[in-house]
């Protein structure tokens, strides 16, 4: 069984999927790097080049082969929740985990990160915080549908969260 983090930009996925990879002893993937290997191109080249609609069909893809393999760790784009097929394909074998975070926190964090301010590009067009609040707000049900647990990351150390996620684990046998 695959463990599946999702969440919108800054949560805390790639951090918190590497500890719990290494912790469990198994494959950590990001969605957006395997993309951006296959194609060559980072994230916001090929959304500048080709579009959001040629991106999501290529991380439907990547997603559709990941979930046909086992024992992984995998931190999903922020929208890959948005095609239910992309929800159906994680659920068949992966225990899908919704961080979280409150949106002041996400924008420090996002600040903080070299890959988030040069590499991923707008969703709106809008400010960040603006942004942030608009596009978490429409994702939300998309999040909530597709997740068996959440985890609020706000105040939590990235450790803190492997702990959860190990803890909570360990309680659906699913370690």
């Amino acid at each position: 069984m695959n463990i599946v983090l999702i969440g919108y930009r800054g949560v805390g996925k790639s951090s918190v999927g590497k500890k719990l990879a290494f912790r469990l002893q198994r494959r950590f993937v990001d969605t957006d790097i395997l993309l951006e290997e296959h194609q060559q191109a980072l994230v916001s080249e090929i959304v500048k080049s080709h579009g959001w609609e040629h991106f999501r069909k290529m991380e439907k893809g990547i997603i559709k082969e990941l979930a046909g393999q086992d024992h992984l760790v995998i931190a999903a784009g922020g929208g890959a929740v948005l095609d239910p097929e992309n929800v159906s394909a994680f659920k068949k074998n992966g225990m899908i985990v919704w961080l979280t975070a409150d949106g002041q926190v996400l924008q420090k964090r996002m600040a903080g990160d070299s890959r988030t301010v040069g590499q991923r590009p707008s969703l709106t067009g809008k400010g960040t915080l603006e942004e942030l609040e608009e596009v978490m707000a429409s994702r939300a049900p998309f999040y909530e549908g597709a997740m068996e647990v959440q985890l609020d990351t706000s105040a939590m150390s990235v450790e803190a969260v492997v702990n959860s996620m190990f803890s909570i684990l360990r309680e659906r046998n699913v370690i």
